[in-house]
């Protein structure tokens, strides 16, 4: 069960992955603070407005004995403005607004996925679709390479145990699946520049884990906390040291495009379930154990676990309104969604079963237990062609 922060429970320390349990909740009481009234004992003179003293927002006038108010008040003459550059001014400001309207209606109407937000503010329905555009330009300054050979001591199966193990922390923190993909993406970045030992390999991904925790949570775990899920195998100097060693070779830039978020953007293209969004997010979240995958980027890795969500359910291909938003067509997506769909089909890892059991729950919908699309369903899918292709 979830456990709030601030005691520890009881845990195996044997076990490979420490278990988290439920912590009993502290409960301080906060001494109670008199409110003093604001209003001036009787006799006493009225308190002033503080604003007035130190604002021009409202203007008093005193009237000082033996002082005459000045009758008329100086006026400075303004020097003349050419004619041009006043003319320059007032053309200035409809260019811009002809701008900002073209990049509100430049979106054809069938492919406008955030009509119905447009009177909600906090969706950003304006300049939704040039967010995303930002991140998918932002992946290419964050593109992997396959860093394991430069790795004398660790491989990829050690990788898929330490993601399988986050899996377990964010659940039972109860984090958001935001933290958990960032987490990963820095451990990543983070191994492909720096070279680490095995017994170090649990101490990078829980430092990982905090520093996303503290970029995505509104109320992120503790120190002390990601020191005992690692059952004390680490001092707090040695997690405070990997922290600032982590966000130095990172160049401090952590705000990495993650496959979770352009997920869950590209699925309003066509207006899928919940359930057909969770069955697309068990893809996407079992692709973070396989070390072929991390090579590409999240904006197309999304595309294709939802296209293998879509073609699972029977709900249709790759739409115009699809390709429209993501930049790709099935020419991309074909050589991701089969890799995608051979890591899928492979004999269950014993040794990996967060992920799958996660997505088991009620909650998940059981979307793990769906049996995969058919090979020759998925190949006729991918080699179909567009009778009419519609302009982008």
């Amino acid at each position: 069960m979830p456990f709030t922060r601030g005691k520890k429970p009881a845990v195996s320390a044997a076990s490979r992955l420490p278990k988290l349990s439920s912590r009993a909740n502290e409960n301080q009481e906060e001494g109670s603070q008199v409110k003093r009234s604001s209003s001036p004992p009787t006799g006493a003179p009225k308190k002033r407005t503080a604003f007035i003293d130190i604002t021009n927002a409202h203007k008093v006038g005193l009237s000082l004995p033996g002082r005459k108010k000045e009758a008329t008040k100086k006026t400075v003459k303004k020097p003349a403005v050419a004619s041009s550059s006043v003319s320059a001014r007032n053309q200035k400001w409809p260019d811009i607004f002809k701008s900002f309207f073209f990049c509100l209606f430049q979106i054809p109407a069938e492919f406008d996925i955030d009509a119905e937000n447009r009177e909600d503010c906090v969706m950003c329905p304006e300049y939704a679709k040039d967010i995303f555009d930002y991140l998918k330009q932002r992946e290419e300054k964050f593109v992997l390479q396959d860093y394991m050979p430069q790795q004398s001591s660790l491989n990829a199966e050690m990788r898929a145990i330490l993601v399988d193990w986050l899996v377990e922390v964010q659940e039972n923190f109860e984090l958001y699946h935001e933290t958990l993909y960032l987490a990963v993406k820095m451990t990543d970045h983070y191994l492909s520049k720096t070279s680490v030992h095995r017994e170090m390999l649990q101490l990078v991904g829980s430092t990982a884990m905090l520093i996303a925790s503290k970029f995505e949570e509104r109320s992120p775990p503790c120190v002390d906390d990601f020191l005992y899920i690692c059952d004390d195998a680490f001092k707090r100097e040695e997690l405070i040291t990997m922290e600032g060693s982590i966000l130095q070779t990172l160049g401090f830039d952590i705000n990495i495009p993650i496959s979770y978020r352009f997920l869950r953007r590209y699925a309003k293209c066509v207006n899928t379930g919940m359930d057909t969004l969770t069955l697309a997010r068990y893809f996407c979240e079992m692709s973070l154990l396989e070390m072929d995958l991390v090579l590409e980027r999240g904006s197309l890795l999304a595309s294709a676990c939802l296209l293998l969500a879509l073609l699972t359910k029977d709900l249709g291909g790759w739409t115009p309104c699809l390709q429209f938003h993501s930049g790709y067509d099935l020419c991309d997506l074909s050589p991701v969604v089969r890799k995608l769909y051979f890591c899928l089909s492979a004999p269950l890892d014993e040794r990996l079963k967060a992920i799958r059991n996660k997505y088991s729950h009620k909650v998940f919908f059981e979307v793990a237990k769906l049996p995969l699309v058919d090979l020759d369903v998925l190949e006729n899918a991918l080699l179909k062609k567009e009778k009419t292709e519609e302009p982008i």
